[in-house]
């Protein structure tokens, strides 16, 4: 009798779990090329899910291929792969496009003979045709150029005599000549596509695949369906108070965690160095850095507390922010996001405020990226971070819709500041931006004696949403819950038909943001800098 057995290929949709394989996989085969980072994976993934593909073979990644949808006007004129890959994120992917446009297809070399290759084709296709689309175009590599054009005997003179004998016959191109043999129609050059690709010359072949099942000559128009994707928001604008025990503290964190679960939340985020009311039971006085050696003591305990606490309430807490002594001995300010499946990630500051590092000497942290929620992905900006506009560009890049801004400011001031520039990165990055702040005061702990709040959720201005680009906001300096219903889809809406379109109208052929990988140095103490042992939050 046959037995039953389990499949040992799999052409399926990328995930986010996918990506360490993916990043090995193209490192194993573009050996001495710079890497897709796993930030750039996990944009393509969160850009356009339907898009990406994998070849599983025996439970490991064979093969990846990346896609997203793209204007014919854009797709079919001279172009190079930063430009219309969105600098590697696939965030150039617009769901009204008409053409499907590949980003990348990586095969693994020690699965020849398989078709992983023509399957990834065979899914693309597949894709078009039941999306309606018009066809697949890409920049083709064509590795064998570099070296024809050396040659002295028959040389090649140009780009276009390459890929004109290759289709003839004459040459002889793997790569090109496989992509023919695909169904791909050459229709010109893209001179200094990719420049990294020196055995192709720095350019690539334009190349197009119809779908035969639409007329080419019907002007076909895509709209994006006006669906629900309903999150709950609530957002706690928590009371310094004092407390004689941790078990105290949870339990009056444990409170709005209670009533945020109570109104069936998705997220609650509580304010930037909550767990400062930790300190009011100290004995002694304590200076600046004793203070933060102290709270780093409560970490673990934290974590643990917040991530029982997402459990058992079935609900995503965003925890602030904690300082956190590194494994180097840094103390570093960081996001504790606890989710309701029981994972726990980190977000540190990137950018402390001259007093934290002059009193407290934070250390700034080294990277952003998204989150993967049973919502979608998020990002954190903690207070001054959101000041600063390459970050919550370099999160949403990854498919961010929702950035938590957990905040500590003493001065109506440094308040407006971070309500300011995170109402400006709302609209310049069309997505939903959450504060939330203490209030309050707290004799004898440094950075409680005054407080000042007015937490909100904010959202880009358009018709879709609030008039004045304000979901909901608490009153001024009281302790409070705020919450409100926001729709995702409506981001998608605005994002490919809003009245404007920030993230589609960038001129990627002007600029982008380059992340160093280099760790950055904590600020120096401000020149001339004295003041009583506070470090006042500023953003």
């Amino acid at each position: 009798m046959p037995r039953n057995t389990p499949a040992k290929l799999e052409v399926r949709n990328a995930v986010p779990a996918d990506v360490p394989q993916i990043v090995r996989l193209i490192g194993e085969v573009y050996v001495g090329v710079e890497n897709y980072t796993p930030s750039m994976i996990r944009g393509q993934i969160n850009n356009f899910p339907d898009g990406q593909f994998v070849v599983i073979m025996d439970g490991e990644v064979a093969g990846y291929c990346a896609s997203s949808r793209i204007d014919e006007a854009v797709a079919l004129a001279p172009h190079d792969w930063e430009a219309i890959s969105g600098n590697g994120y696939g965030s150039r992917h617009d769901p009204t496009g008409d053409w499907l446009y590949g980003i990348e297809m990586v095969v693994s070399q020690k699965q020849r003979g398989l078709r992983i290759g023509r399957r990834l084709y065979e899914a693309r296709r597949g894709l078009v045709e039941r999306l309606e689309l018009k066809g697949v175009v890409f920049g083709g590599r064509m590795p064998g150029y570099a070296r024809a054009h050396r040659r002295r005997k028959d040389r090649v003179e140009t780009p276009q005599d390459y890929v004109e004998g290759v289709a003839e016959g004459k040459l002889r191109d793997t790569t090109l000549g496989f992509q023919m043999k695909n169904g791909f129609q050459a229709i010109g050059v893209l001179e200094n596509y990719l420049p990294e690709d020196e055995p192709s010359g720095g350019h690539a072949v334009h190349m197009v695949w119809r779908n035969p099942y639409i007329d080419p000559d019907e002007q076909r128009e895509f709209r994006v369906q006006r669906g629900v994707r309903g999150v709950r928001l609530a957002t706690v604008q928590l009371q310094a108070r004092t407390v004689k025990t941790f078990e105290e503290f949870i339990a009056n964190v444990e409170y709005f965690v209670d009533v945020a679960a109570d109104y069936d939340s998705d997220f609650v985020v509580f304010p930037e160095l909550f767990t400062l009311s930790l300190l009011s039971y100290e004995t002694k006085k304590l200076t600046p850095m004793q203070a933060i050696d102290r709270l780093s003591e409560h970490t673990e305990p934290l974590v643990e507390a917040l991530s029982t606490l997402a459990l058992a309430y079935n609900v995503n807490i965003i925890g602030g922010s904690h300082p956190t002594r590194t494994p180097d001995r840094d103390i570093q300010n960081v996001a504790y996001v606890c989710l309701r499946d029981g994972s726990v990630h980190a977000q540190e500051k990137i950018h402390p405020t001259p007093d934290e590092a002059y009193w407290w000497n934070i250390k700034g942290g080294d990277d952003v990226g998204v989150i993967q929620t049973d919502c979608g992905p998020i990002g954190v900006l903690i207070c001054y971070d959101s000041e600063f506009p390459e970050l919550a560009r370099r999160l949403v890049d990854e498919g961010a819709q929702i950035i938590f801004t957990p905040f500590c400011t003493d001065s109506r001031q440094g308040y407006m500041r971070v309500r300011y520039c995170s109402q400006a990165r709302a609209i310049e990055n069309q997505c939903f931006v959450v504060l939330s702040g203490n209030v309050g005061n707290l004799p004898g702990v440094d950075n409680m004696d005054i407080q000042y709040a007015q937490s909100c959720i904010l959202t880009p201005c358009d018709f879709p949403f609030a008039r004045d680009g304000i979901a909901a906001e608490a009153s001024e300096n009281i302790e409070t819950l705020t919450i409100a219903d926001v729709n995702l889809d409506d981001l998608t809406w605005a994002r490919a038909e809003g009245t404007v379109r920030n993230l589609s109208d960038r001129r990627f052929d002007l600029y982008r943001i380059d992340w160093s990988k280099a760790p950055r140095a904590a600020p120096a103490p401000p020149h001339g800098h004295h003041r009583p042992n506070r470090a006042p939050g500023g953003g």
